[in-house]
């Protein structure tokens, strides 16, 4: 709009061309839009003249949206302020074409305008899964197989089938390996986000003009990024109830020198170590999770617990603090104290511990390392990761990735591996095999000038397998 046009239509008229640009929108508070980010600035414009003709019947605007760091336009609305209604309305406007990252607003009225932005975060998808993660979770789920068939083949299914002894230890045992195997299944399949924010088409050349309700843009949640990260939670808070729950049967057998628990502890184990982990899923889905914000429960990028702020710093209150850190913190210190409790009681109980020097420091060292491994205490050195510097960061989180990765193979090698029994198993199936030998005739023959000559041999070894093999000269 422009003065000369106006002049153009009414000859030898004072026309008034009139505008205010307001810094902010302190005095035009919407119920409708919520601003967090984005600055509104405020455009009122008045043309007066003598005869009501001059007003403009249409009014053209041009804006250039700020850039906020971290982000990208999504999409725009052309609006103006409707004291009637308190609030923003599209009523008169619409939107033009974009280009050169210049937004065209058109109009029919000259009000206050205002443009509405919506900006969404640009996420950087980097692969979850590096070369060390796939190959050490690949080996843990190998050796977790392994390890259940083996456990209930000889625990339920073999000679102590039926015997009392140790049941609840042997229920826990098989407990942890199955949660932390379905853990590893289900990170290795699910723990990349399939329905990204990043695929989603950005609206501002659509030229439908409806009032945004926020200045950031947040996909609604389709539903499998989020299931995915519950079930991580609860499959992974599973795992270290368990270990908890195997440690205290354990330090209970060993201090009452019992050789098994009463029965009631059955069922009080499957409460605590599938009913509280479940209580923690729920209680935190049901307080951080939104259909319209997911965000506040996962994250965009991997789906797994919220964890930093639009800052991408740490975040005490989101759900990777209170729902995961702190409660699994509890539960390794509680796992450490019952560590040295049971490595102290056995190395008294136990007289094979103390039969010479040598022997009694590497059995020392293998019930606990042993135990450590058990109680999941390498994840520890997540700790050490968040605390760390820039210096040692690296470092710590590499051994983190190797150590927590290949806990399955660690359980295979020093739960499974080591028992004579299986080995001897494995032993018998290997030399128990026999490969199909067929008996073999070859007929060879020879022409001689002046006579002809026959013979035959046979060979048999010592084995079943025969070889008989004819010659004819």
């Amino acid at each position: 709009m422009s003065a000369e046009g106006a002049k153009g239509r009414q000859t030898d008229s004072n026309i008034s061309l009139g505008f205010v640009l307001y810094q902010n929108d302190r005095f035009f508070r919407s119920k409708l839009y919520t601003r967090r980010r984005a600055t509104i600035r405020v455009l009122s414009a008045s043309v007066r003249g003598r005869e009501p003709n001059v007003v403009p019947q249409h009014v053209e605007m041009i804006f250039r949206p700020r850039n906020i760091s971290g982000t990208s336009l999504y999409d725009f609305s052309c609006v103006f302020w409707n004291y009637s209604q308190k609030d923003w309305s599209t009523s008169g406007c619409s939107k033009g074409n974009t280009s050169d990252g210049l937004m065209r607003c058109f109009c029919n009225h000259t009000t206050n305008f205002a443009a509405l932005w919506s900006y969404r975060e640009n996420y950087e998808y980097a692969e979850a899964l590096g070369v060390i993660s796939i190959v050490g979770l690949s080996l843990s789920i190998l050796g977790l197989v392994v390890t259940i068939i083996y456990h209930i083949k000889e625990n339920f299914f073999g000679k102590s089938h039926g015997q009392p002894s140790n049941l609840n230890s042997k229920l826990a045992l098989l407990c942890i390996y199955l949660s932390l195997l379905a853990f590893i299944i289900t990170f290795l399949s699910g723990v990349q986000n399939s329905s990204r924010q990043i695929d989603t088409e950005v609206q501002i050349h659509n030229r439908t003009n409806d009032i945004l309700n926020s200045d950031e843009r947040i996909e609604p949640d389709s539903g499998s990024c989020t299931a995915v990260a519950a079930l991580l939670h609860f499959l992974l808070m599973a795992t270290f109830m368990w270990n908890s729950v195997y440690s205290t049967q354990l330090v209970l057998l060993v201090r009452s020198m019992r050789r098994s628990l009463p029965t009631h502890w059955t069922p009080l184990s499957v409460t605590l170590g599938w009913g509280v982990p479940a209580c923690f899923m729920v209680i935190t889905l049901g307080v951080s999770y939104r259909v319209d914000n997911p965000l506040g429960y996962r994250q965009e990028e991997f789906c797994w617990l919220a964890a930093l702020d639009k800052k991408q710093q740490f975040n005490f209150g989101k759900p990777m603090f209170w729902a995961f850190l702190l409660p699994i913190g509890l539960i390794l210190i509680y796992n450490i104290v019952l560590l040295v409790l049971t490595s102290m009681a056995t190395c008294k109980v136990d007289t094979r511990l103390t039969s010479n020097k040598k022997s009694s420091l590497r059995r020392r060292f293998l019930i606990s390392l042993s135990l450590a491994v058990l109680l999941g205490l390498s994840w520890t050195l997540g700790y050490f990761v968040l605390l760390s510097s820039e210096k040692t960061h690296q470092i710590f989180s590499i051994l983190f990735c190797i150590c927590t990765t290949t806990q399955g193979l660690q359980i295979f090698i020093l739960f499974t591996a080591r028992r004579r029994a299986f080995r001897a198993t494995i032993s018998r199936s290997i030399s128990s095999f026999n490969i199909p030998l067929n008996s073999t005739q070859y007929n060879l023959q020879r022409k001689w000038k002046n006579c002809n000559m026959n013979q035959s041999e046979t060979y048999k070894d010592l084995s079943d397998i025969e070889v008989t093999t004819s010659k004819t000269l």
